[in-house]
């Protein structure tokens, strides 16, 4: 176990602050898991560089602490718990590797993308050996609850990918289709991390639930917000093209708001903005209806219903924290 911290809160501080003993080496930690005897290793490590956000890993320890807290009073990090943290930030790369694959992206966090660089079948190979250090890592630790949640996650995130290459004709189902898509390949990750950090600190099924609960909240807010980014942010900004969502034909939040201001827009869905002049002509009709700002409402939505589901726990730094995260999830710029 790691050790606790004696704190009587002043002032709520940076998210980032509280936690940053505990994610100083986790980079480091995550390429000591992928050594390995042979050229893999090295395109594994590719984006363990520690320059991503790391707001998966982040939260996962935030969530620990706070429910250690509530439980016992006590707001110690179990090394079990930090390895959830690490398997998070894991998984969520491997998933972007594969995502890559299929997207034929050149380009990824503002530098070339490991398919660009090494072809795609050996991205897709390096994106399976992650995942499969990772399970064999929280094997080792976890308790088989908290093995079964994390297993949750590859299936969703497949299942979400599988349900993103499909369309639906119908208005009222392709936003339902939307939303659950996603959970699965977003808001799922941060949800069952969540919940499995609960477990390993002993929590019963309702405290599961809480935490399940912020996760997937602040999941799906994070998602909304990122689909709102690709219409307003500059690619210098977001590290990709802007409007990538529409060339890849696919209708996210903004568009799919906008519909009921522009009807013809519902060819396009349905074509996938593949014929000429279809991304842009979507682009200016989004940016002419209320679509980002029915994003925006809603993403803001999520957030509160998370506050709410984590104000139930003792408070305390974390709690607090995990709080100002919703914030930040609303107000980011990329």
């Amino acid at each position: 176990m790691q050790a606790g911290r004696l704190a009587e809160p002043l002032a709520a501080p940076h998210p980032a602050t509280l936690v940053e003993e505990d994610m100083r080496h986790l980079f480091e930690d995550i390429r000591k898991e992928l050594e390995s005897q042979f050229e893999l290793q090295q395109i594994a490590k590719y984006y363990f560089d520690g320059q991503g956000k790391a707001v998966r890993p982040l939260i996962a320890v935030l969530m620990s602490r706070a429910i250690n807290t509530h439980l016992h009073d006590e707001d110690r990090l179990l090394d079990s718990q930090r390895d959830v943290a690490m398997a998070a930030e894991m998984i969520h790369t491997a998933s972007l590797v594969h995502d890559d694959v299929l997207d034929v992206s050149d380009t990824r966090r503002g530098k070339a993308s490991v398919n660009s660089i090494h072809g795609q079948r050996k991205a897709v190979i390096t994106g399976d050996f992650i995942l499969s250090v990772t399970y064999a890592m929280i094997s080792r630790r976890c308790c088989p609850d908290a093995i079964i949640a994390m297993g949750e996650i590859p299936k969703n995130l497949i299942h979400g990918e599988f349900l993103q290459m499909g369309s639906k004709e119908n208005e009222n189902e392709r936003f339902a289709h939307y939303l659950k898509k996603t959970f699965l390949k977003t808001a799922s990750l941060i949800a069952y991390t969540c919940k499995t950090a609960a477990i390993l600190s002993g929590a019963d099924d309702s405290l599961q639930e809480v935490a399940f609960q912020y996760g997937r909240n602040v999941g799906i807010a994070f998602q909304l917000v990122d689909d709102l980014l690709d219409f307003v942010s500059s690619s210098s900004t977001m590290g990709k093209p802007a409007a990538a969502d529409l060339k890849l034909g696919l209708a996210t939040a903004p568009v799919l708001f906008a519909v009921g201001q522009f009807p013809e827009l519902n060819p396009m869905i349905m074509r996938r903005f593949q014929e000429p002049g279809d991304v842009q002509k979507a682009f200016e009709l989004v940016h002419k209806s209320d679509g980002l700002e029915q994003t925006q409402f809603l993403a803001r939505q999520h957030c509160q219903e998370a506050i709410k589901v984590i104000s139930t726990l003792k408070p305390s730094e974390e709690q607090k924290a995990l709080i100002t995260i919703t914030d930040k999830v609303l107000n980011r710029i990329k």
